[in-house]
């Protein structure tokens, strides 16, 4: 997988997740436990995800605006 597809896959996870905490702050409502069950071992493992994701974009900051956006005159 190219660095591309990984930012896109890293990018939809962590909107997942920022859904999931959007609904846990309105509704009390957790999707992931309501799918997977609380804190069920897929559901740590969609919330391990959802982190390292997170941290992996943290490197977005970094590339943003480095690749495919070259000037050329």
């Amino acid at each position: 997988m190219n660095s591309k597809g990984l930012d896109y896959t890293a990018l939809i996870i962590a909107i997942v997740g920022a859904v999931n905490w959007g609904l846990i702050a309105l509704f009390r409502f957790d999707l992931v436990a309501f799918i997977f069950g609380n804190m069920s071992w897929v559901s740590r493992i969609v919330y391990g995800l959802v982190g390292i994701c997170g941290l992996y974009l943290i490197s977005m900051f970094g590339r943003v605006g480095t690749t495919g956006m070259e000037v050329h005159e």
